[in-house]
This record gives C-alpha cells, structure tokens and sequence, in this order.
C-alpha cells in the first residue's frame, strides 16, 4: 500500500516553494554583516515583492526599503517601513500626486536623479508636487545604464539641483550590477576602485553626503571592508539566492538558496531529454552565461536548457533516470522576475508546508 501524500506531495506544480528557515538565515545574516560594519542595510525589495519579508527585513534592523516603482513603494506601506527609495528615474506628470501621498505617509522618502537630461523632466515633476524631494544621485561606475559618467556631469547636476526650489540632494547611489560579471578572484581589488572612485565623485561635491551602492554580489564583500566611505547597502536578491549568486558569483552556497521552482517531469520524447510543466512562464526569459534556466536544487546533473511558455526541456548526465510524473526543485537563474510571474508562494519548513504568502507587489512596475 502506497503512504499517504504529504502536503508538499499534494501541491499541484509549477509551484514557488520558499523555505522558511534559509530565508530567515539570509536575512540575518545580511542584517549582521551591515550592523558589525556600521553600514545600514536598505535591502530593494523588487526581490520579494512582499510585505511580510519586508517586515522582517525591519525588525532584523533594516534603516528602509528600496524599491524600482512607485507601486512597489505603495504596496509596501502595510509593513510600517518609514524611510523609502525609489531607485528608478520617475518623469511623467501624472506622478506627481502619488508622490506628495508617499511623502505625507514617510518620514524620508528619497527619488532618485539619474542624468543631466533627466533632471529637467524631474524638476518639473516635483513642481507639481507641493514638495521639496530629496533626491539621491546615480553614479555610473560601469554598468553603463542611468548614472553620473563623470565628476563634470556630477557637479553640475549637483549644481542645478541646488538652484531648484523643489530638490534637494542628499546623496548618491549606484548599482554596481557589472560585478556579477566579474570573476570572484578579481572582485575585492577591482571594489577597492569601484568605491574608492565613488568617494572622490562624493568627495568633489560634498563629503557629507551618504554613499549607497546597491548589489546583492558586492553586499557583503563592501561591508566586509568596514570602509567608512559607504552609509548603506541596498542589496535584493540576497533573501532568496538564485544561480546567478550561488554560481555566477559564488557569493552564496546551494543550501542557502531559500527559493525553489517546483516542477514535475510530464514526457520523455527522446533519450537525453525531459519536459517539465514549468516554462518561460514560471522560470522567465532570463538565463545564466552558460544560457541555464534552471538546476536541480538537490546537486543531480539536471538542468533546464531551453523554455517555452509552458515548458522547461531538461536535459544532463542524470536526465535519463527521471521518470514522468516525478516533482523536481529548481534553482532559477534569476529569482526576481520569478516572484513578479507568481501570485503566491508556497512556505515550507523542514519539507512540510506550513503557509502561502501572497506576493503583494507582482505587476508593480509601474
């Protein structure tokens, strides 16, 4: 006789597992290494996109929350969280209310300026505001997209934000996203640079001014220098881990990824290959280097290779032991966009399912 199924046997699949224990440990963990370096943590929480992480993110001892849109700071407002950024460059006029709302409900909401061609439109959105915004300035340090090139395009951004009645600067940010590209063994020498290149930017303008990188790669190897020249860190990905950390970046291990596509084997047409029920809709679009997906969370030779909506094609030295209908754990690639396609996860604690969180942000983006 066939045991009885256990609730996680019972989940019908694709399904969005996230174990409660490693989620709880990275956030600690994160928390520590800022409160050790006397750095604050102000994790982005495009990653989660839910208001109870973001609570805990609080009570662990976070200073704020960042966040890509507008709506994402809105729907984060339940978790009591009283300082935001919204790292994203905001134009349209027709912000201009949601902004004062936010502004009314915060005790520092800060936006961010992104160019000397974003500034005009975003003096003219606070205009409409009734406010004067604090804004943070992005620095380019090599990803290439919104930010300060240079000292001289820095200064006089810094110079017509201080002529307009409606801004005020209060620091610098940047997101050093190119690092998930650098090779480990390189990353502590070229850091040194990368943040020794922002103190001088900060420095030529006004050396009072905080300093906020932002990437769950650098985290925590920034903290670690206990440099005195960064007032925060806004990592994101870190609660959850995905490839892109634990094998792009070998910044975290496999058994501290506390995010899981659980998907299930539904054909074998060919020897070498399997299907699984969770495709470019579960995993998304995005891949690592070597252009995977997915990898079995559990160290067998399994990967997803290739994604249609609805199906993931799975292949590896171990594909061919697989049978139809077995429940496979994933790594995804990249674990944000992950929680933007589901509308609710499925907690688990030593492999019993113990509740669903509702994803409160998912289709935020605006």
């Amino acid at each position: 006789m066939s045991s009885p199924l256990s609730p996680l046997d019972a989940l019908p699949t694709p399904a969005i597992l996230v174990d409660r224990a490693r989620l709880t440990a990275n956030i600690n963990s994160m928390q520590a290494a800022a409160d050790a370096a006397g750095i604050e943590l102000r994790p982005h929480i495009k990653t989660h996109k839910m208001v109870g992480i973001a609570r805990q993110q609080l009570a662990a001892g976070a200073a704020g929350l960042t966040c890509a849109k507008l709506s994402e700071a809105e729907a984060m407002l339940p978790s009591g969280v009283r300082s935001m950024f919204v790292a994203h460059s905001l134009v349209s006029p027709l912000a201009a209310p949601r902004l004062a709302a936010l502004a009314e409900r915060l005790d520092d909401l800060r936006i961010a300026v992104t160019s000397e061609a974003h500034l005009e439109a975003l003096a003219r959105l606070a205009s409409l505001t009734g406010k004067k915004l604090s804004v943070m300035m992005a620095l380019d340090t090599g990803l290439a997209r919104e930010g300060a090139r240079d000292a001289a395009s820095a200064g006089r951004i810094a110079a017509q934000v201080a002529r307009s009645p409606h801004l005020a600067l209060r620091g610098f940010y940047t997101h050093e996203g190119q690092y998930y590209g650098v090779p480990p063994a390189e990353r502590a020498a070229k850091l040194v640079e990368t943040i020794g290149r922002l103190s001088d930017l900060r420095d030529s303008i006004d050396p009072a001014l905080p300093i906020w990188p932002g990437s769950s790669s650098t985290a925590k190897a920034i903290l670690a220098m206990g440099t005195r020249l960064v007032q925060a860190v806004r990592p994101g990905t870190y609660v959850f881990g995905d490839l892109s950390l634990c094998r792009t970046t070998a910044v975290m291990r496999d058994d501290e990824v506390a995010l899981h596509v659980l998907a299930t084997v539904v054909d074998k047409p060919e020897p070498g290959l399997v299907l699984i029920d969770a495709g470019s809709k579960v995993f998304s679009s995005d891949r690592t280097p070597d252009t995977i997906f997915g990898r079995a969370a559990d160290g067998r030779d399994v990967a997803v290779v290739r994604v249609n909506e609805e199906h993931g094609y799975v292949r590896g030295a171990d594909v061919d032991a697989l049978k139809i209908g077995e429940r496979i754990a994933f790594i995804p690639a990249h674990v944000c966009v992950v929680l933007n396609l589901t509308d609710e996860v499925t907690v688990v604690d030593r492999g019993a399912v113990v509740d669903t969180w509702r994803v409160d942000a998912r289709g935020c983006v605006r």
